[in-house]
């Protein structure tokens, strides 16, 4: 059974080599936690909290019952008023409203007649999920407590910015941050570690160039990488599926270009810490399974429990999710959205330099 014996040794010695990799031990324990976290807790279909405006043409003690048994549902988020429809437009362009609640001027008249629409229900088309919470709204017996007759329905349900209800105008835009994440965290993960593994770091090392430049240098082809990547997914669906592109493409491209540098940056930081690259490709792995899950792509954001939510506004697609949702589908401007704009360069500035520090620790 010399065979036996020859086999056991080389397994032992592997689980040896294994078990004085600490990063590799990690990550066996931390990927399928990771898993298993995502999709048994943080992902769900039963949305609640949905940020919502109302316009309120009523303004009468029925109305505002009507908000407030709407709002008692819980399925509705903070609830913003608005004062005219270019109010009500401008929150669901911005992105601040999925929902919007508009209730006629003569909303008694309406529900005793039972002929017409006393509410109106638009959902954020470019959103997943939402058409089927705003059908749950309409079927609740809310209004028939106010004294509508049994058998009309007053609520109707338009979808904003997709009104063909297509799924294609959802997530291809998306799917651009997708393949975004994919390919610069991926690259750009092992481009320190190969340098090491190649013997070409301590030759770099030895040159003039300063560790932001040869960081920077190493960066700038993956930057031109992305910008086509985008221009390939933004051109093969509008061409291959129809999608729209409503807003300017300077605001698209300026947007992507941000999202292009925070992505590169955590995959730099992700190379000054693995050893290998082999470790580099699992810790990008790991934190890429979070951005597709965790980001809104596919899943309604709004579904997730409000830590989950907490740990997805970390992740850099999170945010560039609804930057190009609002300027391909909604038609919004940059400047519109602030706050994803913030966290994205916030996020960019920490792991940019928590990278840098340690690329400047391996040289010295």
């Amino acid at each position: 059974m010399m065979w036996l014996e020859r086999l056991l040794a080389v397994a032992a010695k592997e689980v040896r080599q294994l078990s004085r990799d600490r990063i590799t031990i990690g990550l066996i324990i931390g990927i399928p936690t990771i898993q298993l976290l995502l999709f048994g807790y943080a992902i769900n279909f039963d949305v609640r909290g949905v940020s919502t405006a109302v316009l309120d043409q009523s303004q009468t003690s029925l109305s505002r019952r009507l908000i407030g048994d709407l709002g008692a549902t819980q399925v509705l988020g903070k609830i913003r008023q608005a004062r005219t429809d270019r109010d009500l437009r401008e929150l669901m362009q911005r992105g601040d409203a999925n929902i919007a609640i508009v209730i006629a001027p003569n909303v008694e008249r309406r529900i005793a007649e039972g002929t017409r629409a006393a509410m109106q229900i638009v959902v954020d088309g470019s959103q997943p999920a939402l058409e089927n919470v705003a059908a749950g709204l309409a079927n609740m017996p809310l209004l028939r407590r106010a004294g509508l007759p049994p058998r009309s329905r007053p609520v109707e349900i338009m979808v904003a910015y997709n009104p063909e209800k297509r799924t294609a105008v959802q997530i291809v835009p998306a799917l651009c941050g997708v393949i975004l994440t994919m390919t610069m965290v991926i690259f750009t993960a092992g481009a320190i570690v190969r340098e090491r593994e190649r013997g070409n770091l301590e030759l770099l090392i030895t040159t003039p160039v300063s560790s932001a430049e040869l960081m920077a240098g190493k960066l700038l082809p993956y930057v031109a990488i992305g910008l086509i990547q985008t221009t390939l997914v933004i051109t093969l669906g509008w061409f291959l599926f129809g999608v729209p592109i409503v807003g300017r493409l300077i605001d698209l491209y300026l947007g992507a270009l941000l999202f292009i540098a925070a992505s590169l940056s955590l995959g730099l930081l992700i190379s000054t810490i693995a050893q290998t690259q082999f470790q580099a490709m699992q810790m990008a792995i790991v934190t890429l399974l979070p951005s597709i899950l965790m980001s809104g792509f596919m899943f309604p954001f709004e579904g997730m429990p409000k830590a989950a939510q907490w740990i997805a506004q970390i992740l850099p697609l999170t945010h560039f999710n609804e930057i190009i949702r609002g300027i391909v589908l909604r038609g919004a401007a940059l400047t519109d959205m602030q706050s994803e704009i913030l966290k994205l360069l916030a996020f960019l500035a920490v792991v940019l330099t928590l990278a840098m520090a340690r690329f400047r620790k391996r040289l010295d």
